[in-house]
């Protein structure tokens, strides 16, 4: 049998792949119906296609009888574990965890400063040929709840340092402390929305944190605060979110949205005080370099037998999907 990877990126823009395996392409073509590269039985190790709908990720995954490591391009991994079902048991999902962080906290950072600075006001009157100098926020002197202390939400804070914030404040699964400080609890987060200016999402989506910005939530920011979400869509409810943009008491930077894409007519394009990007916080020059690294380094790690990065669970035989790790 043979010991096949596929990779979404064409093997030979990888630099330092080890020797071993047989490395081949397969990103699921332009309509997703590419046909498999080889006998999906020889696959050990299975990269996932980079921003390719769900259907085209997945499919591949019932053939994969042999596969041992599944391995994303992506932070979130919660479009594979849905269907975790149909995968053999004791394969190593992993993440990708380090390949991000650069460019999804500098769109976190961007889509803050032009939140609050009214960049996008700034474009429309350009078109209207309109010079209107008006008052906006600034970033300097502003308290800052970061909601989603992973390596994302620390590269975030690590771009906030020079722009003369009041205060940055974290908030993970549990509590820890960092070389920043304190990491508070997520069963702290509403006593602290009170006093943040600004609130940025860097969560991923787990059944803990679906639906976790919701009526009550957004309640408790205070009056003229903005919500930033990098995270996903459904980390926010999307009708109390609307509810509080249309009152005017909040704004927000939405590069995620539920649902997404967001369909034209839907009200949230046009809601007062929001600036949407249409889910960029990962693709951009950053990612390519960063993935083959990560790549390189994870396919060396499997062929010397040595433990994998960014292990997120491990399928088990015993339930209909898997078993954190």
């Amino acid at each position: 049998m043979s010991a096949d990877v596929w990779l979404p990126i064409p093997p030979e823009e990888i630099e330092g792949l080890p020797e071993g395996p047989r490395y081949l392409f397969w990103d699921g073509g332009e309509d997703g119906e590419q046909p498999f590269p080889g006998d999906p039985a020889d696959c050990v190790v299975y990269v996932v296609p980079y921003m390719k709908h769900e259907a085209v990720k997945t499919r591949p995954l019932e053939h994969l009888t042999g596969v041992r490591v599944i391995q994303t391009l992506t932070a979130g991994v919660d479009d594979i574990t849905a269907r975790l079902s149909s995968v053999v048991p004791g394969v190593r999902l992993c993440n990708a965890r380090g390949v991000h962080e650069a460019s999804t906290a500098e769109l976190a950072l961007a889509l803050t400063l032009a939140a609050l600075r009214g960049i996008p006001g700034f474009v429309r009157a350009q078109r209207q040929e309109r010079w209107t100098s008006t008052f906006h926020q600034s970033l300097a002197d502003k308290n800052v709840l970061i909601v989603g202390y992973g390596s994302i939400g620390a590269a975030i804070e690590d771009r906030l340092e020079p722009f003369e914030v009041a205060r940055v404040a974290r908030i993970a699964r549990s509590r820890r402390t960092t070389a920043r400080g304190l990491v508070h609890p997520i069963t702290d987060v509403l006593s602290m929305l009170p006093d943040a200016d600004v609130v940025i999402l860097s969560t991923p989506l787990t059944p803990d944190t679906l639906g976790l910005v919701d009526a009550g939530f957004l309640a408790r920011m205070k009056d003229g605060a903005l919500l930033v979400n990098v995270a996903r869509g459904p980390v926010v409810d999307t009708g109390a979110l609307l509810a509080e943009l249309e009152s005017g008491r909040i704004t927000a930077a939405l590069d995620v949205t539920d649902p997404e894409p967001l369909p034209p007519g839907h009200p949230l394009w046009q809601a007062p005080g929001v600036l949407i990007s249409p889910h960029v916080g990962g693709p951009s020059s950053a990612f390519l370099p960063r993935a083959k690294r990560l790549l390189t380094d994870q396919l060396t790690r499997f062929v010397n037998q040595e433990p994998l990065r960014n292990v997120i669970l491990t399928t088990d035989a015993g339930t209909a999907g898997a078993k954190g790790r």
